[in-house]
């Protein structure tokens, strides 16, 4: 089994759908085994380009079906368990998740050593590749919300400036339709020709998909900006929102509140371990979750483990 905790975070509908088989096989949200130092010796402290997209290319399979393209969060209210997580979780841990940039906010708080986020659609592992390329490419959060949103970057931003006093500054800036073509094709050139991923032309025409979303919508984007379906209203907290909420005790835990919360997802891209998975049958759901460390990190092995319910 895996013995580093897994520790998920995601809407219930989301999660219902990607996780079904784990919650009969794992302890969810937070599960504590050995001494976090024995667990983080086992896992690797980055990844050859060639193997991370291995792990993500021959591990996944066939793009599946979700109501829709959940490019934000529609959650305002879920960094309100961090204060409670980090009472019980220990960093330096597997973190799994699912869907979208709350992943982000959770990963900044837990610290964990390697990161793999699973879904049913293959427009979320290009929505999380465009993250990618943007938290390697930037240098900072200022710039890195320049780069998302394709707006020059306003002066007076600095490594200590808050989540608001950014969001603030960029509402002053008007989006720029050159700054967008420069942007995508710096993404898509890291992606492809400095970390050498073999993507499909269908990843590239996903990936410009949702970059192009966050361009026409700016940091206004929410969950249903570009449609879908499912129940209740379509009230939904913008980007914006997200990163400038707190936890409900005023302090804001957003991926972009501090500086410090950035580079830990910014160190994990830069090392590859932030893995990427398409996972749509339960059996391959479970062995996500069951799999040795060693099998799922090792090119020896990660081809035979997650073929059949009886290989976990």
């Amino acid at each position: 089994m895996l013995h580093a905790p897994i520790m998920l975070s995601t809407s219930g509908r989301r999660l219902a759908i990607v996780l079904s088989a784990i919650l009969g096989a794992c302890v969810l949200a937070v599960s504590f085994g050995p001494d976090a130092r024995a667990i983080a010796g086992s896992l690797p402290d980055s990844l050859s380009n060639a193997a991370f997209w291995a792990l993500s290319d021959e591990l996944s399979e066939p793009n599946g079906y979700f109501q829709s393209d959940n490019l934000v969060s529609n959650e305002i209210q879920f960094q309100q368990v961090i204060p409670d997580l980090e009472k019980t979780a220990r960093p330096n841990r597997v973190y799994l998740g699912v869907g979208p940039e709350q992943n982000f906010t959770y990963i900044a708080a837990l610290k964990p050593a390697m990161v793999f986020i699973v879904d049913v659609r293959r427009g979320n592992l290009q929505l999380h590749l465009m993250y990618k390329a943007l938290f390697e490419l930037s240098s900072d959060r200022a710039d890195f919300v320049s780069r998302l949103f394709s707006k020059p970057r306003p002066a007076g931003l600095t490594a200590d400036s808050t989540a608001q006093e950014i969001f603030a500054a960029y509402e002053k800036v008007e989006t720029s339709e050159p700054l967008y073509k420069e942007n995508l094709a710096a993404i898509t050139g890291h992606l492809v020709k400095t970390r050498g991923l073999h993507l499909t032309d269908e990843d590239l025409k996903g990936i410009e998909y949702v970059y192009y979303q966050f361009f026409w919508y700016g940091p206004s984007i929410q969950y249903w900006s570009t449609g879908g379906s499912g129940r209740g209203g379509r009230n939904a907290p913008t980007f914006a929102d997200l990163m400038m909420a707190d936890d409900g005790k005023g302090l804001s835990r957003g991926f972009l509140a501090s500086d410090a919360s950035f580079r830990v997802l910014k160190d994990l891209e830069t090392k590859n371990l932030l893995v990427l998975w398409l996972a749509t049958s339960p059996d391959r759901k479970r062995c996500v979750a069951s799999a040795p460390t060693s099998a799922i990190t090792t090119p020896a092995s990660r081809r035979s483990t997650c073929r059949t319910s009886s290989s976990i």
